[in-house]
């Protein structure tokens, strides 16, 4: 069974941090890129930031860059987000995301809001 299990979400103040984690199963995690993307109710999915297959690729929205930062670990097939100096558009559900050519795994999301 696929899985993508999220975690790390909560509540921070502005200027805050978070490290989301999302632990991949059930699939050749490392033959995938994998990435996050985020959606506010009523809004979209938006892209947050993407891992190549072998972590040396890393892409990221022009909104979180030079704040966020993507890595993973292919020994434990776990994918992280390091989030730093949270804004409050930052908020939303936070959705990992596994991608091999045609293939495409989406796990439950955490929520992240950022308030004072």
């Amino acid at each position: 069974e696929v899985q993508l299990q999220a975690s790390g979400g909560g509540l921070v103040q502005p200027g805050g941090s978070l490290r989301l984690a999302c632990v991949a199963s059930g699939f050749a995690v490392n033959q995938y890129s994998l990435g996050w993307v985020r959606q506010t109710p009523g809004q979209e999915r938006e892209f947050v930031a993407a891992s190549s297959w072998s972590g040396t690729n890393s892409y990221y929205a022009d909104s979180v860059k030079g704040r966020f930062t993507i890595s993973r670990d292919n020994s434990n097939d776990t994918l992280y987000l390091q989030m730093n100096s949270l804004k409050p558009e930052d908020t939303g559900v936070y959705y990992c995301n596994a991608r091999r050519l045609a293939v495409d795994y989406w796990g439950q999301g955490t929520q992240v809001t950022v308030s004072s």
